[in-house]
């Protein structure tokens, strides 16, 4: 006899929005998070679904793969994607958010949900097979559950190293050298520059390749790969001289007006900077400025040292330095059906990114799919998968056993991947324009998903599961 209240472990982003869809669609939920009682390397607060990275879900055009699943999300009444919408900062072309506010708003909105019982202790082993489970605790699983986990999976973890970036006060810097711009004047001036010359760039990028690394333990050290997508800024220095110039230092596209005419050419390159810092806001006030493509594992008084050679930053105060943490995940093709159930457990799901899936909206993305399956299961009705033309769905076949990349090269290893348009289906018809093609991949999705969520809403009929929040 399957227990109709479902266990949903970890209140991070994938955790909160699979307890929202169950609790919505009339099923009890019981929401586990070990924080405050045990906390982790990259957590600072007690609030559901704190963002340990960055406050940023990428880009909000459709036509990007980003943009795209945020747009998909939107469709189904994310309650992260609602939430992120509702504290989003100016960011460019990005969807960035209040973090603080954030955060505080989903564990409020978890909280007084009459049918989310939330239960603050640290879970030390898998439920029993009668009771539905969606594991959602990410990849800072505490070490005993992940044991748990890998014992029952019969597989060892994988794992990869991720960084966050410094966050100083914005009273600190100094506004006679930082600038405000977007790149390529992209929406409102969202983003403050600071302008780095020649030698400044060389001085600086000495100092952060020589500078004194936090101690990783031995076995890490060993085993010690890290995630491309969130490469420390001192190992893309490493790389060559040129590459943060062309990473997240580039200057193309960004230009103060008091330095003259931008369409004179002599005067533009003459004015342009060697290089540019660029600061995104925290919070709405910008009291908060994040530094951009700045993860980092440099010792904490090496960041205060070197990061203050940046021009405008001589006099900057942090509210939190960058940290590098061990992040873990399972081999899902291996294990999870499209559905993301188990394999070898009907009623044990997995969601976020511990599954392999990289970014925020994708383990949003994850924690909607498991949610909507652990409640048509605990209804007694036929589970769902996402269309494969959609951005969801194709990412959900990444990790899963539908996985025909893994299936086929099984000494390929698995890693994480972000929302991509190399994961979805080829069109009918071949379009040699990126930015039509992308364009058409858009309207395809977004085609498909109307025609998904009609059905959707007929086997829910009178459930709450698409609602919106307040």
């Amino acid at each position: 006899m399957i227990n109709k209240q479902v266990i949903v472990i970890g209140a991070g982003l994938a955790g909160c929005e699979a307890a929202w869809q169950i609790a919505n669609s009339g099923i009890a939920v019981k929401l586990v998070e070990m924080r405050p009682l045990n906390s982790t390397p990259a957590h600072h607060t007690s609030e559901f679904a704190e963002l340990v990275c960055s406050n940023s879900f990428g880009a909000l055009s459709t036509d990007r793969a980003a943009g795209l699943l945020q747009e998909e999300l939107r469709t189904f009444n994310s309650l992260i994607i609602q939430t992120a919408d509702k504290f989003s900062v100016p960011a460019g072309g990005a969807l960035a958010v209040d973090r603080s506010q954030f955060s505080k708003s989903l564990t409020q909105t978890l909280s007084t949900h009459p049918l989310v019982e939330i239960n603050r202790i640290e879970q030390l082993d898998l439920p029993v097979k009668k009771n539905i489970t969606v594991i959602a605790t990410g990849p800072l699983t505490s070490n005993e559950l992940a044991h748990k986990i890998k014992n029952f999976t019969g597989l060892n973890s994988c794992h990869f190293f991720d960084a966050a970036s410094p966050i100083i006060y914005g009273e600190t810097i100094d506004h006679e050298i930082v600038f405000k711009a977007s790149r390529y004047d992209k929406g409102d001036p969202a983003y403050l520059n600071c302008p780095i010359n020649k030698l400044e760039y060389i001085n600086f990028r000495n100092e952060l390749i020589n500078g004194e690394q936090a101690t990783l333990k031995d076995f890490d050290k060993e085993s010690a790969n890290f995630f491309e997508a969130c490469l420390p800024i001192e190992e893309i220095a490493r790389r060559g001289i040129e590459t943060m110039r062309y990473g997240p230092l580039k200057s193309i596209g960004l230009w103060n007006p008091d330095w003259g005419d931008l369409f004179d050419r002599e005067n533009r390159l003459k004015k342009r900077p060697h290089a540019i810092v660029q600061l995104r806001k925290e919070d709405l006030e910008g009291k908060l400025l994040n530094m951009v493509g700045f993860q980092t594992n440099l010792k904490w008084s090496e960041q205060k040292r070197i990061f203050r050679m940046i021009p405008g930053l001589e006099k900057a105060e942090f509210v939190r330095f960058g940290v590098m943490h061990r992040n873990t995940f399972l081999e899902s093709p291996k294990l999870l059906l499209p559905t993301l159930q188990f394999l070898k457990r009907e009623t044990l799901f997995a969601a976020g990114q511990i599954t392999g899936t990289e970014g925020y909206a994708a383990a949003a993305a994850g924690g909607l799919l498991a949610g909507i399956n652990a409640s048509l299961l605990a209804k007694n009705k036929s589970l769902v998968t996402f269309p494969n033309e959609s951005m969801i769905g194709s990412l959900m076949n990444f990790i899963s056993n539908r996985n025909e990349i893994m299936s086929n090269q099984k000494k390929n290893k698995f890693q994480p991947m972000p929302a991509s348009f190399g994961l979805v289906p080829e069109l009918t018809n071949k379009i040699k324009d990126k930015k039509l093609r992308y364009k058409a991949y858009q309207e395809r999705s977004l085609k498909e998903l109307q025609v998904f969520k009609k059905g959707l809403d007929a086997s829910f009929k009178n459930d709450q599961l698409l609602v919106e929040i307040n």
